[in-house]
């Protein structure tokens, strides 16, 4: 199997699955005209973002990366009227595209834009008491993700779900002796969510428009 024929069934299940609109689409035609990094998450996995949140019922969200703010789209349409996403950005050129793009979607209202590094915010919003959070999507720099995970549980309440994308990497995760801190972090948090014992564990690789990678999920069920 190839990229191509990957794309090719994403697509086959995008036409035929998953209803994107002109906000979804013009957050993406917006974060690329501004220059950002195209490594959002598919329309496939923003489609599972949301089916999640309404699954798990989800009242208040923490997002870590919000890059162009489509991901966010998806999640806080899951929210009900009274739901709060909380997204935390490091870039204030990242920020100000998403934040527009959260407004054409109609969400905005929903959504507070945390500007600053997420790891100095994720310790703000812990001494604010701004949790619990019902799920926590963490999408960032991927050598921070053991401190973004470990914060994420502090934050959660048994039974909340956080959401690890891009933990295979292009099965970059077997290399033991690399140096990279992306592939470092990625393997961190793997080995984090298989012994943290206040949570049970799965992940899943993926393939598709993405290429070859995976999502990490852990469900709190101690305090």
């Amino acid at each position: 199997m190839s990229l191509e024929q990957w794309t090719a069934v994403d697509r086959y299940i995008n036409d035929k699955m998953v209803a994107t609109d002109g906000a979804l689409d013009g957050a993406q035609r917006a974060a690329q005209a501004a220059g950002l990094p195209p490594i959002s998450v598919s329309v496939a996995q923003g489609k599972l973002l949301q089916v999640l949140a309404q699954l798990h019922g989800a009242r208040k969200i923490l997002e870590i990366g919000t890059l162009g703010g489509y991901s966010t789209i998806w999640m806080a349409r899951a929210l009900p009227d009274d739901g709060r996403l909380i997204s935390l950005e490091i870039d204030p050129k990242h920020a100000e595209v998403a934040q527009a793009s959260l407004a054409r979607a109609g969400v905005a209202d929903k959504v507070e834009i945390r500007l600053g590094a997420a790891i100095d915010t994720l310790e703000k919003l812990a001494a604010e008491g701004a949790g619990p959070f019902d799920l926590v999507f963490i999408d960032a720099d991927k050598q921070n993700n053991p401190a973004y995970f470990a914060a994420a549980v502090d934050l959660a309440h048994v039974g909340s779900l956080i959401v690890v994308d891009n933990v295979v990497r292009n099965g970059s995760v077997l290399d033991t002796e690399t140096g990279d801190p992306t592939t470092v972090g990625s393997r961190k948090v793997i080995e984090m969510m298989g012994t943290d014992k206040r949570v049970v564990p799965a992940l899943i690789q993926t393939v598709g428009v993405k290429g070859w990678d995976g999502i990490g999920f852990a469900l709190v069920v101690e305090g």
